[in-house]
């Protein structure tokens, strides 16, 4: 016998956030119904006016913009393995291989980053030693890697730390600090790396060198070892119709089984005596659950908790978020004097420039830009610029203008300019992530029927909301009825 067949015959379930978490939430809460006969009723709660959060596509005079994340990596297989589930195995698009991999900046100048190199670590050493963005006392400085044995001492550590020990400080800055900043928006002398890139930290322990581990794994994959669940796709891949198909036809299949209702704020959750649990929502009207999902940022579900758990809250509120903005321009290609040979451009803190990355989405995907035309999108701000964020629209778009013309020699008027801002969007996994997460976790168990589920806990990509949101799903529906410890 689950909690949910000990509370009631069709047990009344809350998810709280119609972003792509949520959503995810709910269609595997109906799955789950329909695999075991189960009957339950979902109401999905979301505070805008549409669902999908961050989450977006649009179309402009040709032009199809992710106004949010643009694709997804395969090696995690929530976001793959939801896309089949849904009827949408046809929509999966690979990206383009004539432009896979990546240019960075230095000196002023795109370079590209040497093939094989998987953001901390080369799969190859030929191509670092003959690229121009290290010096040669830098690349003198990566191989010492061979000869630098596996960490004695245990807790976390930071991603910077890490590398410079390994690598040295020319690799942090020039090539890993840029590569990792345009995942997590963070400074790595903060970011957890037992929280976000885990793999290397066990190359360590496996094989004293992380050069070593890079052979090896290449060894493997030649042999026909490949751990990629979307091998076919290549690392990342995207949908036809831009993420929005994604979330369409989410919204479609979960409209279909539970009640989903938009500017809907919650401002509290408590415990009611029979342990189920009262929503207050921001007009003051209250309604009662058996279990409930919590998927907005930690500091919103902090604020909803703080009356049914302080410490809980407190410790939610000890996530920080960092806060950025798209840019998103179309260009005549004769207006762009590089030739875009790429996906993508990022920027070196050192390089001191007021742009984080510059994503090239219609060399990614073709179907995004019209023919003869190029997509750009521009991110500025994160954790190490947070200042310019705060800039109004024009002065953003007359920034980014500047640095793609100084950067990438573009041109002339673009035929648009769009800004989309995400405030406080993007936790931060600060070092000790995981020791916090896991307290939240325990602090939430206190509470039968209620878990946190998002992007700020086990993972920041589209897969990892999906997973998560699942995760949560599975959790509820399957959870043993057990005493409330509030």
């Amino acid at each position: 016998m689950s909690l949910m067949d000990e509370v009631s015959p069709c047990p009344r379930i809350a998810i709280i956030g119609g972003g792509l978490t949520g959503l995810a939430a709910a269609y595997r809460l109906t799955e789950l119904s329909r695999q075991s006969g189960r009957a339950i009723d979902v109401h999905l709660f979301e505070a805008g006016d549409r669902l999908g959060g961050i989450v977006g596509t649009e179309e402009r005079d040709g032009y199809l913009i992710d106004t949010g994340a643009d694709s997804f990596i395969t090696n995690k297989p929530g976001a793959i393995e939801l896309c089949r589930r849904i009827g949408l195995e046809d929509r999966l698009q690979a990206t383009d291989a004539q432009y896979r991999g990546a240019l960075v900046l230095r000196n002023g100048r795109p370079y590209p980053v040497p093939d094989g190199f998987q953001l901390l670590s080369p799969t190859a050493l030929w191509p670092v030693l003959r690229s121009p963005i290290l010096s040669w006392r830098g690349k003198l400085r990566l191989l010492g890697d061979y000869f630098i044995g596996k960490r004695r001492t245990t807790g976390d550590e930071s991603l910077a730390s890490f590398v410079r020990r390994r690598f040295g400080s020319e690799v942090l800055h020039r090539l890993v600090q840029p590569l990792v900043g345009g995942i997590y928006t963070s400074d790595p002398e903060q970011l957890s790396l037992a929280a976000t890139l885990p793999r290397f930290l066990e190359q360590e322990q496996k094989y004293g060198s992380l050069i070593r581990a890079a052979k090896d794994v290449k060894a493997r994959e030649r042999g026909g070892d490949r751990t990629s669940g979307g091998a076919r796709y290549g690392l990342f891949a995207g949908l036809r119709g831009g993420m929005s198909d994604l979330i369409n036809e989410l919204t479609r299949r979960v409209a279909a089984n539970c009640s989903t209702r938009l500017s809907m704020r919650i401002q509290r959750v408590e415990n009611e005596r029979n342990s189920r649990f009262s929503l207050t929502f921001a007009d003051g009207s209250q309604e009662t659950f058996d279990a409930v999902i919590l998927t907005p940022a930690a500091y919103r579900v902090a604020e909803m908790i703080d009356t049914l758990n302080a410490p809980l809250s407190a410790k939610l509120r000890c996530i920080e978020y960092a806060s950025s903005a798209i840019v998103v321009t179309g260009h005549p290609l004769a207006d762009v004097a590089h030739p875009l040979n790429s996906f993508g451009l990022v920027i070196p803190h050192l390089e001191r420039r007021r742009i984080l990355a510059v994503s090239f989405s219609s060399r990614k995907f073709p179907n995004r830009a019209p023919a003869g035309r190029v997509l750009l999108r521009t991110f500025v701000g994160g954790a190490m610029q947070p200042d310019l964020f705060d800039l109004d629209d024009p002065a953003l778009i007359g920034l980014v203008r500047e640095e793609l013309q100084t950067t990438l020699g573009v041109r002339g008027e673009p035929d648009f300019a769009l800004v989309v801002r995400y405030p406080r969007a993007m936790p931060q996994y600060h070092v000790g992530h995981l020791e916090l997460v896991a307290e939240i976790e325990r602090l939430a168990r206190q509470h039968p029927g209620l878990t946190i589920a998002g992007n700020a806990y086990h993972g920041v990509g589209v897969p990892d909301a999906i997973s998560s949101g699942e995760h949560a799903a599975e959790s509820v529906f399957n959870a043993k009825p057990q005493r409330s410890q509030s």
